[in-house]
């Protein structure tokens, strides 16, 4: 393992449904949890939603697991939230911090907050949004606050000063940690590293790349120019350049 990777202060959580995914990617001691939603669910053919989460807490019992609530009204998501939470110690619960009608949810975030129930707060895109969750959130209970900076990114806006800001808004709430959430490349780790960032969620498809770390850049760049020419010549690409010159007498 690189020594980059050995020293990483931010803990890295595997983001996915798919059940086989998760199993190898429990084996992995530098995985330190699990995130879902419905979305990834649904991509996954999941439809039993609370058998699946079962199976996946009794295959990974002893690392956090993040399940979302999908209900729209406050009073239902409360009512969800106690229901996923009972499922298993190492439960966070998935709090969007609006509901599809735009409504902060900061009564359900305190109301569970207060009941100590590890919650996941999700679906962030601004400071504005992680000071007022850090206000409703008993100091005494673990919380997850997951902004999205890939999404940010995706938006031509650098992630990197706003989760630097949130970062310190949570410094008021030491039981609280930052996620860094849908990382758009392996950088995305380092950088909230960098930065005080307590957790990163990572895809496979970005976990696949971990032993890229610390590559030598001129082998990196052999490489990719043997896949060029090893890509051209297996299509059987030509150009015709006409006759060949011919070198002065």
């Amino acid at each position: 393992m690189d020594q980059r990777l050995s020293r990483l202060g931010v803990k890295i959580f595997a983001d996915g449904a798919d059940f086989d995914g998760v199993l190898a990617m429990y084996k992995n001691p530098l995985i330190k949890g699990f995130t879902t939603n419905p979305t990834l669910m649904r991509k996954a053919g999941v439809s039993d939603y609370e058998g699946f989460a079962r199976r996946l807490l009794a295959a990974v019992p002893d690392r956090p697991i993040s399940f979302e609530v999908f209900a729209d009204e406050p009073l239902d998501m409360v009512r969800q939230a106690r229901a996923i939470a009972s499922w298993g110690k190492n439960v966070n619960v998935k709090i969007p911090v609006m509901n599809t009608q735009r409504e902060f949810m900061g009564r359900v975030i305190e109301e569970l907050s207060g009941e100590g129930i590890a919650i996941n707060v999700t679906a962030v895109f601004t400071p504005h949004q992680v000071a007022r969750i850090a206000a409703l959130l008993a100091p005494e209970t673990p919380a997850i606050v997951s902004v999205f900076a890939g999404r940010v990114a995706d938006s031509g806006v650098d992630p990197v000063p706003l989760m630097q800001e949130a970062v310190q808004v949570l410094s008021e709430r030491p039981k609280a940690e930052l996620l860094w959430a849908s990382p758009r490349e392996l950088l995305n780790i380092f950088q909230a590293d960098t930065i005080g960032c307590h957790i990163i969620t990572v895809t496979h498809d970005v976990l696949g790349k971990l032993g890229l770390v610390g590559k030598d850049l001129d082998q990196y760049s052999l490489e990719t120019v043997e896949m060029f020419y090893r890509d051209a010549v297996a299509a059987g690409f030509s150009i015709d350049t006409g006759p060949r010159a011919t070198a002065a007498a």
